[in-house]
Parts: C-alpha cells; sequence; structure tokens
C-alpha cells in the first residue's frame, strides 16, 4: 500500500506537529503566571569618588542586593538573567544607565539570594555630572523561557545621593 518512506514521514510530520502544539501551549501558559519579586539595594560605603585625568567622574560602591526572585520561574523558564543598573538623569541626557552588577540565575533554588559586592563593572559618567546627584538603583531581569518569547521587567529604588565632593 504506502511505502516505508511515505510511512515514516506521516508518522515525523505528526510528531513534529505534536511537538510544536505542545510549545505553544507551554508559552501561553506562562502569560497566566504572576510574578511577585522582591528586592532590596543598600549601599554601604562609596570606596572611592574621583574626578579621572580625561574629566569623567569614576565612583566604587559597596553594595548588599538580595532579592526574592522565585516568583519568577514556571516550568517554562530556562534562566534569568539580572543586573543592578544606576540610572540618574544629566543635562544632555535624560535617562542615563550604567550596569552596576549582573549574573545568571540558573534554577528557582538559587533565585532568593543576598549578596555584598563592590560594583562588578565600572561606574563612570562622560563629564563632571554626578557631584551631588541623585540616582535610582534598579534591578532589571530578563526571563529567559525554554520555549515562547522573552520576558523583561525591573524594580526600582529610589533615594540614592552622590557626595557634593570627590574623595
Amino acid at each position: 500500500m504506502h511505502s516505508y518512506l511515505y510511512r515514516g514521514n506521516a508518522l515525523f510530520t505528526f510528531a513534529l506537529t505534536v511537538l510544536a502544539f505542545m510549545c505553544g501551549i507551554a508559552s501561553l501558559t506562562d502569560n497566566f503566571n504572576s510574578p511577585s519579586p522582591t528586592s532590596e539595594v543598600q549601599v554601604l560605603n562609596i570606596n572611592w569618588f574621583q574626578k579621572k585625568p580625561d574629566g569623567d567622574d569614576e565612583i566604587s560602591l559597596t553594595l548588599n542586593v538580595s532579592a526574592d526572585l522565585q516568583s519568577l520561574f514556571t516550568w517554562n523558564t530556562k534562566q534569568v538573567f539580572v543586573f543592578l543598573a544606576a540610572e540618574y538623569e544629566t543635562p544632555k541626557n535624560s535617562l542615563n544607565q550604567v550596569s552596576l552588577w549582573d549574573g545568571i540565575i540558573p534554577t528557582k533554588q538559587h533565585a532568593a539570594f543576598r549578596i555584598h559586592t563592590a560594583n562588578k563593572y565600572r561606574f563612570i559618567d562622560q563629564g563632571s555630572n554626578l557631584r551631588g546627584k541623585e540616582f535610582n538603583l534598579t534591578l532589571h531581569w530578563h526571563v529567559m523561557p525554554k520555549t515562547g518569547k522573552m520576558f523583561a521587567d525591573k524594580l526600582v529604588m529610589t533615594g540614592f545621593r552622590l557626595p557634593d565632593s570627590y574623595r
């Protein structure tokens, strides 16, 4: 009746259709998840605040970062990329973002964490705009699913201020 090649093709097509349907359902079920992550960041110390020879401001901070991102994990979550950014305004730009720390959270068990660290990346502003500047620390995350689209969101923590003079 039908050759083995025809039967194999039909079986492969059916299996691929079922797999695509399951991936679509997995992606759609993520829309019902209502994550409620929490985070707190403390600036423990300003290690240095200096004007570099090229005229740029540079800051080193010691931070306590604690977060509970476990609600971001569903059965479709592969991993979560998280980073902490300092955000501030200057006369030239309404939004400046400087990444201070980042990490990849591979599992739900690692999603509740507390770290004590200096900024991993240099906090530099092009110009002398940071003296006495108010800034926000924002925890951003990107949820990378096993199937479907990526989801990104953030928590903004306000009320931080840099010194009025260099140290």
